[in-house]
């Protein structure tokens, strides 16, 4: 048995991952900042299908919270062998002469400072420099990284951009030490946080504008993720998965 971390997993694409995990045979750590009840269902849907599962609050942007959390770990029985680092805020959508210094500071405490504080800790679990047994890393980023969100969360996509930095210097730093690194790249999902843009239908207003002409779901990621996490992607780091419909 092996204990898989999922930050902000209580909601869309890390609950969708926390299921997905929970299934290939992995004891999964549902993280959560806010939303205690919303944790505490995915882990009961998890146990109910015979998974295994707990629930661990932690704001990822705090250094103190992620420290807490992973000793946390540390007393389980068994090895923290996968990170999903998905946990991200936006906010309402805004051009960049109108965004305020603590909104950007607060989107990049959550989307950036939040997956290096993870990562730091999860390489000191998993790498063989410190006697661990290696493991993987996935980053969610955004295919905003690549298109820069105009008028609506270029502070956002330029937190993924930094994702997208994190995830290849990060590679080649441990790929000797036994683990892995790879990013996905979702595109349009039908998730909660688009309302927290301000915008619940933001994904059926565009989605003709796709190649696929079709939103994506969160399990789709889910399934991208759990691959890149297991053994048949094990000559797979420093790599990004794309999942925008062809955007």
């Amino acid at each position: 048995m092996a204990l898989a971390l999922i930050t902000g997993a209580s909601r869309g694409i890390g609950r969708a991952t926390a299921l997905q995990l929970a299934q290939e045979g992995y004891t999964v750590a549902v993280n959560y900042h806010q939303n205690e009840a919303a944790a505490a269902d995915v882990v009961n849907v998890i146990v109910a299908q015979g998974g295994r599962a707990f629930s661990v609050r932690a704001d990822i942007g705090d250094e103190e919270q992620v420290e807490a959390m992973f000793a946390l770990l540390d007393k389980r029985q068994e090895p923290l062998i996968a990170l999903v680092n998905n946990a991200g805020i936006l906010f309402t959508q805004s051009t960049v002469e109108n965004l305020t210094a603590e909104r950007i500071n607060r989107v990049l405490t959550t989307n950036v400072t939040g997956y290096f504080l993870c990562c730091r800790e999860a390489v000191k679990r998993m790498s063989s420099k410190h006697g661990g047994n290696g493991g993987a890393i996935v980053n969610v980023s955004s295919a905003a990284s690549r298109l820069g969100a105009p008028f609506e969360y270029v502070d956002y996509a330029a937190s993924k951009g930094a994702v997208d930095t994190l995830t290849t210097g990060l590679a080649l730093e441990v790929a000797a030490q036994g683990i892995r690194v790879n990013c996905v790249r979702p595109g349009l999902i039908y998730t909660e946080m688009h309302a927290s843009g301000g915008e619940p239908g933001r994904v059926d207003r565009v989605k003709s504008m796709l190649p696929m002409q079709r939103g994506g779901q969160p399990e789709e990621v889910a399934q991208a993720i759990a691959w890149l996490l297991s053994e048949k992607a094990s000559y797979v780091t420093g790599s990004f998965l794309e999942l925008a419909g062809g955007k």
